[in-house]
């Protein structure tokens, strides 16, 4: 029995469009789109069986490797919308870096649109100035609660950097389970209860790891302490610390990102408190963490994985385009956190009095 359609046909009970995708060789092959990718355009390392087989996929259904002639030969822009908020932050920028090297593998270009204030109002504004003669849009730095005041442009294949389930597709990083893994450690060391040094308040992804902090330490019985708040950076860290590192009661401090954890460390060395011997701190993102002095436990957040899945999840968008009022399908996609352990949060052989 045949099983044609409109524009497709089926070789090997596998469909194909008239003119053949990196899906479609990625099918053929046995291999993801990204594989397929780092081979048509010579990036990446990809074993070399790995390579013959895609390059026979190629030959196969008659693939072009160039990427620009493809989106070009789509009848598209080779242009994609970024918009995003703290770039200076260094997990918005090693997420902006993965999604532009990753759709330059792909033959889109990125241009880059900043919402100052990463407000409902300016990231409106941004993504407005940003959707003209764009392919699809890419939106980073979203940590507005008031996402029902969004306004997303239609009718444009739009992917959110969110960890929340949203009407959108989104990938984002497990903020909860991150927080869980690294207060968990820090009562495992054997402090009766684990300070934190959050983020702004009116951030999501703080939110959540506030709400995890305060979880755990529920739900083991330990006292919760007041929240200090910062905005990020390694200043606001020192000066939240400042408040605590006199204090002979605190023994353990979650920062809620490693640049913050860098000002906890140089309040609490001040104040002529060890690090691990007398406080044990812990920070977020793996970022800057294992340069610290000590090296700091912290929550890894896999920013190269969410930039390429961002970019996956849209081309996604842009070679399955819904038929008019058809609903778009939304996938939400939560990339697990991972805690390392290092100097910060290890005990020594002398230190008895924990």
């Amino acid at each position: 029995m045949n099983d044609t359609g409109k524009g497709t046909s089926r070789r090997g009970g596998i469909g194909w469009s008239d003119r053949p995708t990196a899906k479609d060789v990625a099918v053929l092959a046995g291999v993801s789109t990204q594989t397929v990718s780092r081979v048509a355009n010579d990036t990446g390392n990809v074993l070399p069986e790995t390579r013959q087989r895609v390059l026979e996929a190629m030959a196969r259904l008659g693939y072009s490797p160039n990427a620009a002639a493809r989106v070009l030969r789509a009848g598209r822009s080779s242009s994609l919308a970024l918009v995003a908020h703290h770039i200076s932050r260094t997990g918005e920028a090693n997420i902006i870096e993965a999604v532009c090297s990753t759709a330059r593998e792909h033959g889109y270009d990125v241009q880059l649109t900043i919402a100052p204030s990463g407000s409902a109002a300016d990231l409106n504004q941004a993504m407005t100035r940003s959707r003209q003669g764009a392919a699809g849009l890419v939106v980073l730095g979203l940590e507005t609660a008031a996402v029902n005041q969004l306004r997303f442009p239609p009718n444009l294949p739009v992917v959110v950097a969110d960890s929340r389930t949203l009407s959108l597709p989104s990938v984002g990083s497990d903020q909860a389970g991150g927080a869980k893994l690294a207060v968990e450690h820090l009562l495992a060391t054997g402090a009766s209860t684990v300070h934190i040094v959050a983020g702004p308040e009116n951030s999501v992804q703080s939110t959540q790891r506030v709400a995890a902090w305060r979880s755990v330490l529920t739900a083991a019985g330990c006292p919760v302490p007041p929240v200090l708040h910062g905005d990020w950076s390694p200043a606001s860290g020192y000066q939240a610390a400042q408040q605590l590192a006199d204090d002979q009661q605190v023994r353990a401090v979650f920062a809620a990102n490693d640049e913050m954890a860098a000002g906890v460390l140089r309040a609490l060395h001040e104040a002529g408190r060890r690090v691990p011997e007398d406080v044990r701190v812990a920070g977020f993102d793996d970022v800057s963490a294992p340069w610290l002095w000590p090296p700091v436990t912290s929550v890894r957040q896999d920013f190269s994985t969410i930039g390429e899945l961002l970019i996956s999840l849209l081309l996604d968008q842009l070679d399955n385009r819904p038929e008019p009022g058809a609903v778009p399908v939304t996938q939400s996609v939560v990339v697990p956190a991972q805690l390392i352990v290092r100097g910060s949060t290890m005990a020594t052989a002398t230190d008895g009095h924990w």
